[in-house]
């Protein structure tokens, strides 16, 4: 048979011990034990399919018949050499087990071993798949195996070595052969493909040599195909489709969309074209590769979360669930997966915000009902027709800065004096508006529990030492039950907004009461509005009868200027006006400033 025409797998088996491919420490023993003349009567290979065993014993055997020999290094010219290579052998008789493995055909063994070989050194008897042997032929085969003739040497192979008995392996030298490392495993291919004159890319050589799983004959095999797939020039595109993988391309996509947190939907359309267990086998393969190669996109915090939740995608399809179902929610759970922040995040963030907390100014907040004194300053100016300016300050011992400027302007033209009470925008109330962002996120956990906090916990104020929430409690039935409930998670979200370790202390009133103020507040705030109109029509007259007297009389006295008396009087007039007084009552003011122009 033409060597051209033989599958790659038999036209490049090895044939000495340097082409063994992955199994450097098999050979270098056995190359030593040939060499120094230490050999026993017994071997056992064991090891995956396809990693070397039965070319191993093949080799061995040459090494032992070789004319030469026995030697690591066989001279592949002699009659013996040239007899074990093409497979003829009458010395060399390879037996295989999973169709040979009666008590009969042990016995057919043991009888060809008490002739001696007919041309070589020893008689090497290749048992293959020898973990397929009955129970009764394991026990005829003990006593021969223990104690042989010195020309009969035992050569075992297999591929699950706990299924032989104790007494089988006791007297044996095992040699374990492990599966190929996938670097020496493409190396080996692209020598081959050299050697045929094939073009490929180094993408779709790993692809195969990635499915032989680390056995060489099934990555030749596979080799094999594709070059026929492929028309001589193998790409891995050709490859995907061959063997029915995830396009690489496409497996970058759809991380990149995971870790981008966009729509997955249409490309968990595209992956529905390919079998669920094949998707997470190339997710983990692919993930290994991103650890493997350190890429920044993939620390090992995601690796780990997305390796579980394949493993939990895993269990799913092994309980006989839906693939397209568990396909969906193992790619929406690694969008989640990416969002979740670690906890060094969240402890610096909620650092973070609580030294903005003490940072920020700590003001007073008055009372729901008391609102309507801000911090503002007031004033009041009276406007007259001449330009001279003249102040007279008046200090009240008050403690925070409160303030209305009222403008008492009276104009020529019009013949009418206004009065304009104009108040300034408060400073931003930092506690309150902490308050109110606590009752919004209660609002977005649930609508009740926000509900139920707005309407029966009302603010008070907020120390800044001790770090103390003061709240008016209102609470009754089934809020009351709500509430405490969710203490714990109210607890929690207040101290994001105040601060670790903040005080809550609440203040019980009766709702009646609470209700009864409020409305008596309405009621009050009403009044002064009234009040305020009254004392603005009182002042316009007072304004008006001094700039337009009757008569004659009246012209001149506008002409000339008033007496300090006067001036004196009008001052008093308007400090001690009702509207003036129910300002300073109502807003507090540390400082008066009367301006006159005269």
């Amino acid at each position: 048979m033409n060597s051209s025409d033989r599958v790659l797998a038999l036209k490049y088996r090895p044939r000495r011990f340097e082409d063994l491919v992955g199994q450097s420490s098999v050979s270098q023993t056995l190359s030593l034990a040939l060499d120094m003349k230490r050999l026993p009567h017994a071997y056992l290979f064991s090891g995956l399919r396809g990693s070397g065993k039965t070319s191993t014993a093949r080799i061995m055997a040459k090494s032992l018949l070789c004319e030469h020999g026995p030697t690591s290094k066989p001279c592949e010219v002699c009659p013996n050499c040239v007899s074990s290579n093409s497979g003829r052998h009458l010395d060399v008789i390879e037996m295989d087990a999973a169709s040979n493995r009666g008590i009969e055909d042990i016995k057919e063994l043991i009888e060809h071993t008490k002739y001696q070989p007919s041309s070589a050194r020893y008689k090497v008897f290749i048992i293959d798949e020898v973990h397929m042997l009955t129970t009764q032929a394991f026990n005829a085969l003990l006593k021969t195996l223990e104690e042989p003739p010195v020309f009969v040497k035992f050569i075992l192979a297999t591929t699950d070595p706990l299924k032989l008995p104790a007494t089988i392996l006791s007297r044996t030298q095992h040699f374990r052969f492990k599966a190929i490392a996938l670097k020496d495993i493409i190396h080996h291919i692209e020598h081959i493909l050299n050697i045929e004159h094939i073009t490929y890319e180094p993408k779709a050589i790993e692809l195969i040599a990635r499915s032989g799983h680390g056995s060489l004959r099934d990555t030749l095999t596979l080799l094999d195909q594709a070059i026929i797939y492929s028309k001589g020039h193998i790409t891995a595109s050709c490859v995907t489709d061959m063997l029915g993988l995830i396009d690489p391309s496409l497996m970058e996509r759809v991380f990149e969309m995971i870790l981008k947190k966009q729509d997955t939907l249409d490309i968990v359309s595209v992956l529905q074209d390919y079998e669920t267990d094949l998707i997470i086998d190339e997710m983990g393969i692919y993930l290994k590769q991103q650890l493997l190669s350190k890429n920044m996109l993939f620390n090992s915090l995601i690796i780990d979360r997305f390796l579980r939740i394949l493993g939990d995608s895993k269990y799913l399809l092994n309980l006989n669930s839906d693939g397209e179902f568990v396909l969906i929610l193992m790619v929406s759970k690694m969008v989640e997966a990416v969002k979740l922040k670690t906890i060094d995040t969240l402890i610096k963030e909620i650092e973070k915000r609580n030294c903005e907390i003490l940072e920020a100014p700590q003001n007073v907040v008055v009372p729901r009902v008391e609102q309507l004194q801000q911090k503002v300053v007031e004033q009041v100016a009276i406007t007259t027709p001449k330009e001279v300016y003249e102040e007279e300050e008046i200090v009240a011992v008050n403690e925070p800065e409160v303030g209305v400027e009222v403008a008492v302007n009276t104009q020529v033209e019009d013949n009418i004096a206004d009065v304009v009470v104009q108040q300034l925008q408060p400073q931003e109330d930092v506690s309150l508006k902490h308050y109110q962002n606590v009752i919004k996120t209660l609002f977005e956990r649930s609508y009740d529990l926000g509900n139920c906090f707005e309407q029966n916990f009302l603010f008070k104020g907020f120390e800044n030492q001790p770090r103390t929430l003061h709240i008016i409690s209102i609470a009754e039935g089934d809020c009351k039950q709500l509430l405490w409930k969710n203490f714990a998670y109210i607890r929690t979200v207040i101290e994001d907004f105040y601060g670790v370790g903040t005080l809550i202390e609440f203040h019980k009133q009766n709702p009646e009461d609470v209700k009864k103020k409020l409305l008596d507040d309405e009621d009050s705030v009403k009044e002064e509005l009234k009040e305020e109109n009254c004392n603005t029509d009182e002042v316009s007259s007072m304004i008006e009868e001094e700039a337009f007297g009757s008569g004659c009389v009246a012209d001149i006295a506008t002409l000339q200027e008033p007496k300090m008396a006067s001036k004196e009087m009008q001052l008093n007039e308007l400090l001690n006006s009702a509207f003036v007084n129910k300002a300073k009552e109502l807003f507090d003011p540390k400082r008066i400033v009367v301006r006159s122009r005269i």
